[in-house]
């Protein structure tokens, strides 16, 4: 015997690599029971369980053991910014290292010649030991330097003189759309830029000039790879990057040209570049298996940690003000939403508050009823706060919802401050929508939110917080519905739910090994679980040594 069938592909080569994986206990998440063996053929899974034996007659079938190993799909991340963790080894990362943010700041400085860019990222004004970083603070470090300073959320920034100078905001600039400028007592603009004010100074339309230097893509090579390792040392076999631009997408090109692209990646092109897709023809999916156009990714409100979120009812927001920022007002949503959705475009729009939600709802119904021929199924990205009546909207919509799957853990006390113990208890409402029928992936919003799956399926099973407290007990999911969410479910957000978040036959090979069973493991332990290796397309990507 020479050849076996594989049922997506046909007669299988004599050279394609053959590989029967054992483990204790492998999940499968297709419906039928666990097991303890699979065939692979390629990047692909040919059979699982008792046909898979038939595999080991194939001349270099090769046998990999794990032992007692938990094999379950590979964790797939579908809502985070792993170019913009790369940017970070080129910037200077305030989220990490030792010292205060102003004397890192001071320190980056006094090695960088005067003219030249400081831009740092990571920050969390709520942890900073000086206080809140202003225009005055990092002018009392350089005027010599245009200096800015990204929020953790990624959703506001702080600007010294010399950098707002290379803007087209100053003191008398007036109210802005869809976004706020942050002023001391005296009316004299404090550095602070929130929303869409940062937003279109971060991602300048094609052909205007960019507003911070620009890495070529060279630059990045290794950073990215060094991203991809830790992501894969969480056990993760696929992201989407949940705003990219051209430049990024070049990037990715240029790690899967050299042979570099260990990660799988879809990508939400920022709705600014969005026009060139649709004149040219493309549509959501264009790509291939490593590297593809998932749809577009459009901001409808503000940051739930960052508190500037849109809400039904009032809230202290980070603006001073009793709500959060509505970026884009309805008829500019409802256009964009149109006009993509009938190019055959998916859009992902960022809605946090419940009054946001509702917004892109009427938006996204509008555009089905106008174009009910395409049958993509459209994101809303993170879907914070909701009640029954957007769920309920949310399922006939046929709309993914992507919420985060670990910020009840990180962000417990803010969104306690900022909405309250009933609306924080809410928050991520996972159990709602599955209760409902609902299809709901999982994300981190990594670097804004830890990274980790298994702290999320822990988070989505516990509903505690880091600091020991449960927000909304009766939110909790079983531990095989929170794998589901972070595998099936993460497939469908993508597109791809014909391809991944299963060990089936036909799916692509792409699975994570850890080293103990999850459903064996008390719930409050499950982030402790080692993983053992990750592996994308039948190869092992990542191993701690154990596999």
């Amino acid at each position: 015997m020479t050849t076996a069938t594989n049922r997506q592909h046909g007669p299988v080569a004599p050279h394609t690599p053959v590989r029967i994986i054992r483990a204790r206990r492998i999940t499968t998440l297709d419906g039928a029971a666990d097991t303890r063996v699979l065939a692979t053929v390629g990047e692909r899974i040919a059979a699982v369980g008792e046909a898979a034996e038939a595999y080991t007659a194939l001349p270099g079938a090769e046998t990999v053991d794990l032992g007692d190993a938990h094999l379950v799909p590979g964790f797939h991340d579908t809502h985070c910014h792993p170019m913009e963790v790369a940017n970070a080894a080129l910037r200077l990362d305030l989220g990490a290292g030792a010292g205060t943010p102003r004397e890192r700041l001071a320190a980056r400085v006094a090695a960088t010649e005067p003219g030249r860019w400081i831009v740092a990222q990571g920050y969390n004004p709520a942890t900073d030991p000086d206080g809140r970083l202003d225009r005055t603070a990092l002018d009392a470090i350089t005027t010599r330097h245009p200096v800015l300073v990204i929020h953790f959320s990624f959703h506001m920034a702080v600007a010294g003189s010399a950098a707002l100078m290379l803007t087209d905001l100053h003191d008398g600039s007036g109210p802005q759309t869809g976004g706020d400028l942050g002023r001391d007592t005296t009316g004299r603009l404090d550095g602070w830029l929130y929303e869409r004010t940062w937003f279109d100074q971060l991602y300048r339309a094609s052909g205007e000039p960019a507003l911070l230097p620009q890495a070529a893509p060279e630059a990045l090579l290794e950073p990215l790879a060094d991203v991809f390792t830790a992501y894969h040392a969480a056990g993760i076999t696929s992201v989407c990057d949940a705003v990219t631009t051209p430049a990024a997408l070049r990037t990715y090109q240029h790690m899967r040209e050299r042979g570099r692209l260990t990660m799988r990646v879809g990508a939400l092109l920022w709705h600014r570049y969005a026009d060139a897709l649709r004149h040219v023809g493309l549509h959501a999916g264009f790509g291939d298996e490593w590297l593809r156009i998932v749809g577009v990714k459009i901001i409808m409100d503000g940051a739930l940690a960052g508190g500037t979120c849109l809400c039904r009812d009032p809230y202290p927001a980070e603006t001073g003000s009793d709500n959060g920022i509505q970026l884009l007002d309805e008829t500019e949503l409802a256009d964009a939403v149109l006009a993509l959705h009938a190019a055959g475009l998916r859009v992902g729009v960022h809605a946090n508050g419940d009054l946001a939600v509702s917004q892109v709802l009427d938006a996204i119904e509008a555009a089905r009823a106008a174009h009910p021929e395409q049958r993509i199924n459209h994101r809303i990205e993170h879907c914070s706060l909701v009640d029954e009546k957007l769920v309920q909207r949310i399922h006939a919509a046929e709309v993914t919802p992507v919420p985060f799957g670990a910020f009840v853990h990180g962000h417990g006390s803010k969104l306690r401050r900022y909405y309250g113990d009933a609306r924080a208890a809410r928050v991520s409402d996972h159990r709602s929508f599955l209760d409902a029928g609902v299809v709901v992936a999982g994300s981190s919003d990594h670097p804004a939110g830890p990274l980790e799956p298994l702290l999320a399926l822990q988070t989505m099973v516990t509903r505690r917080t880091s600091e020991g407290d449960v927000l909304g007990a009766d939110r909790a999911l079983t531990v095989r519905e929170a794998l589901s969410v972070y595998t099936a479910g993460s497939g469908h957000a993508t597109g791809e739910s014909h391809l991944k978040g299963r060990i089936a036959p036909g799916y692509l090979a792409d699975f994570t090994v850890l080293g103990q069973d999850l459903f064996a493991t008390d719930p409050d332990a499950l982030a402790a679980v080692p993983v053992r290796s990750t592996w994308v397309g039948a190869r092992q990507v990542w191993s701690n040594g154990n596999a």
